[in-house]
């Protein structure tokens, strides 16, 4: 009789699952697992953090031949060049994922903190502790350094985690997981704390994004397809944004070297990010200095531009924008560009067609500065700084979880923070109530 390859073995396996039976387990599972990490104490959580970043830096050849195979498979599949982008792990992004968990044991851990703690007239004293959210799931596609940064973040703030990655990077999760496990391990933490889905049939997301017994928020991380199913589909809360529809402005009062500097790297220092710019707008008054410059270092790079009547006559290069560009996620060396009459037409455009992801404005001038701050409606808004900061590491979060255009409970990088809720606490000496 023929031995089946692991590929094949997989495959049978997962057509003879029961996925709801396996999903319930794992659900199970986490909250009893959430249980434990809620009381374990920081030195415990920070240990277990840092044995897996070891892990991570010691297995980086194995991670990165894992990675090998997943894409080689994604190319085969013929996965496009901005989903390559995100799945491929080098050398470099592994390391980077051992820094992220270092970075987040070096963070103060959130929970147990008490804030605003205060005095009532009837004598008690009342205040508000960070706890766990309890268990969190986390569906992504592509991008296998989630699953260290998901599992880092989560077990500092005391949550159980379920990952459910996408199939094109599941030798890749798994590879990780394993290190992550083993962080668990060396600090008698149940390996339930972290869970990645080993089924890559998509029936486990909508068990997942259904269980409400078990799981108590849902972090969706991919594209717009993947959150708008699971934001039709989720029974239980979600942390979403749907675009990085990303802008920077240059205004009059610009330092022109400068702002060439910031929208070039907003555009061209990756193009499969969610921060990265997809409209420029530049003020009339500068237009025909600045916007040959911009297009020179933009067309040498292989961006396509598509611009607006303005735009085209002092760049003849650039396509026709249409409507829809205005409100495109590209993810790819594509750029709309706008000449705006001022910094009021530039906060309506942005208001207008923006995701509420990002947005930049590039100026001298502190009043105008002011005013983008407080009227562009983006959980992210930048004065004199590329769009492509808008990120958990840069903000010092030590990773994040995901980028949340709500406005409800967490807004941008989410971190630590926007993993735990409060409670009341009170604190008494006999007192009853009259």
């Amino acid at each position: 009789m023929p031995v089946q390859s692991k590929s094949t073995q997989i495959v049978s396996q997962e057509k003879s699952m029961d996925v709801k039976a396996y999903m319930l387990e794992v659900g199970r599972a986490a909250r009893a697992a959430s249980r434990a990490i809620a009381k374990a104490d920081t030195n415990v959580k920070n240990k277990a953090l840092l044995v897996m970043a070891d892990a991570i830096e010691r297995d980086s050849a194995k991670l990165i031949a894992a990675n090998e195979q997943d894409l080689a498979r994604a190319r085969a599949n013929g996965l496009d060049t901005a989903m390559l982008d995100r799945l491929t792990l080098n050398a470099k992004g592994v390391a980077s994922m051992a820094d992220g968990l270092r970075q987040i044991a070096a963070l103060p851990d959130p929970v147990g903190e008490i804030d605003d703690m205060s005095y009532r007239p009837s004598g008690i004293q009342l205040g508000k502790m960070r706890v766990p959210l309890g268990v969190i799931g986390i569906i992504y596609e592509a991008r296998p350094n989630v699953t260290a940064d998901a599992a880092g973040l989560c077990l500092k703030a005391g949550n159980a985690a379920i990952l459910r990655g996408g199939s094109e990077a599941i030798e890749s999760n798994r590879a990780i997981a394993a290190c992550v496990r083993e962080g668990l391990q060396a600090v008698g933490l149940p390996q339930t704390v972290v869970q990645v889905v080993e089924t890559t049939d998509r029936a486990a997301v909508g068990e997942l994004v259904t269980m409400r017994d078990y799981v108590d928020v849902i972090v969706p991380r991919g594209g717009k397809g993947l959150i708008e199913r699971i934001t039709n589909e989720a029974r239980v809360p979600v942390i979403k944004h749907l675009d990085g529809v990303c802008h920077v402005y240059i205004d009059d009062k610009a330092d022109l070297d400068k702002a060439i500097r910031i929208a070039d790297n907003a555009k061209t220092h990756r193009y499969g990010t969610c921060n990265t710019m997809e409209t420029l707008l530049v003020n009339k008054a500068i237009a025909a200095t600045v916007l040959p410059r911009l297009a020179d270092i933009y067309l040498t790079k292989g961006v396509e531009l598509r611009g607006c009547p303005a735009s085209r006559d002092l760049v003849p290069a650039m396509k026709p924008a249409t409507e829809e560009d205005w409100s495109t996620e590209y993810l790819a060396p594509i750029l709309s560009v706008r000449v705006v009459d001022d910094v009021d037409q530039a906060i309506d455009h942005i208001n207008t067609y923006g995701s509420q992801h990002t947005d930049a404005i590039v100026t001298e001038d502190y009043s105008r500065a002011r005013r983008f701050l407080r009227e562009v409606d983006s959980a992210s808004v930048m004065v004199n700084a590329s769009t492509r900061f808008a990120d958990g590491f840069e903000y010092g979060l030590g990773a994040e979880i995901g980028i949340s255009t709500d406005k409800i409970h967490a807004r941008g990088p989410v971190g630590l923070e926007g993993l735990t809720s409060q409670k009341w606490v009170v604190f008494g000496d006999g007192q009853i109530r009259s």
